[in-house]
């Protein structure tokens, strides 16, 4: 039988699951790569995009954990040696085990440690529960809030990573299997002190979302001086985070003025591993 490609990059083939280490490209008719093919190794999970052309990211598959399709996206679970396991959507890397920790955290506490006593906050996707999981740590917050539309999602993070998913352990959590929009359209104006956007990956200046009303909603949606996170790809590093606040008290997101330290656990098994207020 013939190698198979997998949505998610990974080449294999029916006896041993991966087939011997080469390079596979496509050549347009001018002989140069094409720009929709890519260097492919078998045996290593190679991650592309079209807004980063040139370039690619390598990881090698020590052993397939689940591979499964939902009724809205392809997942794969897989392990390495150096990064533990590793969960991909649709081709796309989500997260590591041993470097979930900066994106869960910034994504977190840059928008909730720069306002005083957070009490109600909304996420949007996260269905992974890292950032439900450190929203747990703020013992202010009484209620969260989570928009989520692939419950089989979740049920793989919580079976793969149960020291992510354990967020959804935090009694303050009620989950929301609705689309976003929608369930936007049904909340009182000034509900939320903070809202966290996760949903989406990669970041594209056509996505639906910009066509919508989705953050109008948001902004209606959020109380005076509350805030709003997304991650907005890479400005000059790895991730970058959008921060903005409505109008109301003022928000000074260079000095955060809700301290949050080594002994905030909440549900988690383990201190902060990467944010600090500096």
């Amino acid at each position: 039988m013939g190698s198979e490609v997998h949505p998610s990059g990974v080449i294999g083939n029916d006896e041993t699951g991966f087939s011997t280490p080469k390079i596979v490209a496509g050549e347009g008719n001018d002989g140069k790569l094409r720009s929709d093919e890519y260097p492919q190794i078998p045996g290593w999970f190679a991650e592309h995009c079209p807004i980063w052309p040139g370039e690619a990211h390598f990881l090698k598959v020590e052993n397939t954990c689940f591979q499964g399709k939902s009724e809205f996206q392809d997942m794969l679970v897989f392990q390495t040696s150096t990064y533990g396991k590793v969960f991909v959507l649709d081709g796309a890397l989500q997260l590591t085990e041993k470097d979930e920790c900066s994106y869960q955290e910034m994504m977190t506490h840059l928008p909730l440690c720069s306002i005083p006593n957070p009490k109600k906050v909304l996420l949007f996707g996260g269905g992974d529960g890292g950032i439900l999981r450190e929203i747990s740590r703020h013992s202010s917050v009484e209620h969260i809030d989570i928009c989520e539309i692939d419950t089989m999602l979740i049920d793989v993070y919580k079976k793969y990573f149960p020291d992510i998913a354990v967020g959804y352990k935090d009694p303050r959590v009620k989950l929301h299997v609705i689309d976003g929009t929608i369930f936007l359209n049904s909340v009182p104006k000034g509900t939320y002190d903070a809202i966290i956007v996760d949903a989406f990956d990669p970041i594209r200046p056509d996505h639906e979302l910009f066509e919508t009303q989705f953050f109008e909603l948001i902004s209606k949606a959020l109380r005076p001086g509350g805030v709003l996170c997304i991650q907005a790809e890479s400005f000059c590093g790895v991730i970058g985070f959008l921060l903005c606040s409505t109008q109301g008290p003022h928000v000074d997101f260079r000095n955060p003025i809700n301290p949050i330290g080594q002994e905030n656990y909440g549900v988690s098994k383990y201190p902060l591993k990467y944010y600090n207020s500096e």
